[in-house]
């Protein structure tokens, strides 16, 4: 099978079923980390409600919108700034980035590369894992000598591809070294909110926080994300950007989740029984390593090439994991799977087993 043109995203199901044989609603897609509950009710409702207003143009200033992510974090309207999807809101940083030389713990989300080289800001990479597959604490890599005094940091946490998630007690200090430190929390729904960094957004104005309702809400398809930064650094941005960034269907859809509390309880309970089982079953598979998460998926280390694994995967079971070939730092031994229902579960757990037995 032709594996050109990989996908260095998940969710590419067209190239899965491609590899697969197969009909695209064949697919069992565990390379996108998205909540598989699926649209809650309210967002359901809202979509049907304001369809026909997609002849209109989106609200000015996004009000309503800022308000439901007000309440939601606690935290003043105008200091969010929503966006089409946390990729937008990261190019805007990269701007901002590219004004100091800019420090990389890898590997990372590799949107965060197109977002620096969009602006060529100068990066400095720091490998998170070295060449033996060790994992480095946070604080190893960032305790050297090398970085500059006007220096800025670009994280997420948790981690992708990892799962890691560093404790507010590790990054704080880090507020106070460097000159600009933008943390992407686009899993952070799934963690408890007391790690974030949100809270402390109004007592450092040198923090930028960018999120993701895509992957709690389930709403890839639609493009949400925003910002928590000052205002200023926000009216900054919204002056580079188009001024309808955000959709009218995707502000609806919004608002709807944000205030779906059963939606919301519903997913955590399930996700705090189903991914420590997840985490588990994986560690039952012969051949294979899964380090812990914090988020909705978990990183995996084969003995065979994990493109290999993937390849039977879909062939044999149209199953679709995502491999870590567009991390550098990891290659081609390291996979990730998403966090999904029992039966998807069981059925990505049975496949493993044949396949790395």
């Amino acid at each position: 099978m032709d594996q050109s043109n990989r996908p260095t995203h998940g969710g590419n199901l067209v190239w899965a079923a491609s590899l697969a044989g197969c009909p695209v609603n064949q697919i069992l897609d565990f390379s996108a980390s998205i909540n598989p509950l699926g649209l809650g009710s309210g967002v359901i409702s809202a979509l049907q409600q304001h369809l026909l207003d997609i002849d209109k143009y989106p609200t000015p200033g996004y009000l309503e919108l800022r308000q439901a992510l007000a309440k939601h974090l606690q935290v003043s309207p105008e200091w969010i700034l929503p966006g089409n999807g946390a990729a937008e809101l990261l190019t805007w940083a990269g701007r901002e980035l590219a004004q100091y030389q800019t420090i990389l713990p890898t590997p990372a989300f590799n949107d965060y590369g197109r977002a620096l080289q969009a602006f060529s800001a100068p990066v400095t990479t720091m490998p998170l894992v070295d060449q033996q597959g060790t994992w480095l604490d946070l604080e190893q890599i960032l305790d050297n000598p090398v970085i500059p005094t006007r220096a800025a940091l670009l994280l997420n946490n948790p981690h992708n591809p990892s799962g890691a998630l560093w404790t507010t007690e590790t990054l704080l200090p880090l507020l106070d070294r460097f000159s600009l430190v933008v943390v992407d929390e686009s899993f952070m729904d799934f963690v408890s909110p007391s790690q974030s960094l949100i809270p402390w957004v109004e007592k450092y104005d040198n923090l930028v926080v960018i999120s993701s309702l895509t992957k709690f809400y389930s709403l890839p398809g639609l493009r949400l994300g925003y910002c928590v930064a000052h205002p200023d650094r926000l009216a900054r941005w919204q002056s580079w950007r188009d001024p309808w960034a955000v959709n009218r269907l995707a502000e609806v859809a919004g608002i709807a989740a944000l205030n779906d509390q059963e939606f919301i309880d519903r997913t955590w309970n399930w996700y705090n029984y189903y991914q420590p089982k997840l985490f588990t079953g994986l560690q039952q598979v012969p051949n294979l390593e899964v380090y812990p998460s914090a988020a909705n998926f978990f990183l995996l280390r084969t003995v065979q090439p994990f493109t290999m694994v993937q390849a039977k995967l879909l062939q044999q079971f149209q199953i679709f994991a995502r491999d870590c070939m567009s991390f550098p730092e990891l290659g081609a031994y390291y996979g990730r799977v998403a966090l999904k229902s029992e039966a998807e579960n069981q059925r990505l757990l049975t496949a493993l087993t044949e396949i790395c037995a």
